[in-house]
């Protein structure tokens, strides 16, 4: 067969890009399936969507040459408090409160904008010579064969690659095509997620607030700005996601209190309906899924793009790896790696969270009690504010060397 590329990625969001870097800096070729115009996104104003990146995530951009294009637009998370409530009641007295202190490595992670993060990656994938970014371009069909998978392509060509891997999000098609089933569930809530200025400075303090509705973070971004991830039942937020600015504020503000002063909106507002979506298995013959497209959880600790990356960095040192030792990075025994060493550990975290929301997603009067015990107890003892600290900050564990700030 001959190769067009060694990895095909579809999916140009933000997993796809920072795969096909790391693949194509350590000596593979690269095609980049982007179903998106790559400009129009990178070159828009501000529209309040932001991701929290863990210390370990920020090592890996770093490792593939993309954090110093965005450092400068990045605002450290310094610390992080959370606490259950009801709208207008304030915080209970009992909270978590971790920081950035009790940590060797600095700042407990990052806030970006989704902006300067995609601009990021298609800068550093324009100017690397070992990848092809193709934006505006889809996939309608897959055939994997004994020596490399067959891609054809929206515009009717025909790719050919060792392995494709499917970065393409909770429907992803590379999964269907593949026979690649799903299981999960839905929260009946729905993600309102939208940015608001503010009178005051945050002091790069992140807020996690649990109602019984759902959580409500509120998370610094530059300047006096902040990112919020409401999440309502699906009938709140439907009705919320109709008001205009002015109402939509009202209802905001007795959730988000006055510790900030007045508030107003900062871009637009989108809205998400939230579930737990699983493949039943992240490999297929000549394919291995990343991301959402693996696993898409529960946005409550803002973990859906780190674990993500912990995939991007798994599967680029999996077959760069395989590829130095000259074996076919497409075969079983290669992607099985993958499968083995990441299946485990995001569905583990994606059940946990979805246990975090259903414990704090309720008025239960004994619930609420044990909720209070608990993060007292742990706010109590430095050891356990450590564990908590470092397993959100990804440095727990055994992560991929790209994670660990190492070039492949």
């Amino acid at each position: 067969m001959t190769y067009d590329a060694d990895v095909i990625i579809t999916g140009g969001g933000l997993n796809g890009p920072a795969l096909g870097l790391a693949l194509a800096q350590a000596g593979l070729t690269v095609a980049v399936i982007d179903a998106q115009p790559a400009r129009a996104r990178a070159e828009s104003n501000f529209d309040g969507r932001a991701y929290a990146l863990a210390i370990a995530s920020k090592r890996l951009l770093a490792a593939t040459g993309v954090w110093d294009r965005v450092a400068a637009a990045a605002q450290p998370i310094l610390e992080i408090k959370a606490s259950d409530g009801r709208p207008g009641e304030g915080p209970a007295p009992f909270f978590l409160h971790f920081e950035a202190a009790e940590i060797e490595e600095g700042p407990m992670g990052f806030m970006l904008e989704d902006r300067h993060l995609y601009a990021a990656f298609l800068a550093a994938m324009e100017a690397e010579a070992n990848l092809t970014h193709l934006p505006a371009t889809t996939v309608t069909a897959q055939e994997a064969g004994p020596a490399g998978i067959a891609v054809t392509l929206s515009d009717g060509r025909t790719l050919n690659a060792r392995v494709l891997a499917g970065c393409d999000g909770r429907a992803s098609g590379t999964a269907v095509r593949a026979g690649i089933s799903r299981t999960g569930w839905g929260y009946g809530q729905t993600a309102i997620v939208c940015a608001v200025a503010h009178e005051r400075p945050h002091g790069g303090i992140a807020q996690q607030f649990f109602m019984p509705s759902g959580p409500l973070a509120i998370l610094p971004l530059k300047g006096n700005r902040s990112s919020i991830v409401w999440s309502e039942t699906d009938a709140a937020a439907r009705a919320i996601a109709e008001l205009n600015d002015a109402d939509f504020l009202e209802v905001l503000r007795p959730r988000f209190g006055d510790f900030l002063g007045e508030i107003e909106l900062a871009g637009g507002r989108f809205t998400y309906p939230l579930n737990l979506t699983l493949a039943t298995a992240y490999t297929a013959p000549r394919l291995a899924l990343v991301g959402d497209a693996a696993h898409g959880v529960h946005p409550i600790a803002g973990q859906g793009l780190n674990l993500g990356f912990r995939d991007v960095g798994a599967l680029a040192e999996v077959l760069v790896d395989a590829h130095r030792r000259g074996e076919d990075i497409g075969a079983g025994d290669v992607l099985d790696r993958y499968q083995s060493w990441r299946r485990f550990d995001s569905t583990a975290l994606a059940l946990g969270m979805d246990g975090v929301n259903r414990l704090f997603s309720n008025d239960n009067p004994l619930l609420r009690a044990a909720r209070n015990v608990g993060m007292g107890l742990v706010g109590s003892v430095p050891g356990l504010r450590r564990a908590f600290i470092r397993q959100a900050a990804g440095l727990a564990g055994d992560p991929p060397r790209l994670l660990r700030g190492q070039r492949l």
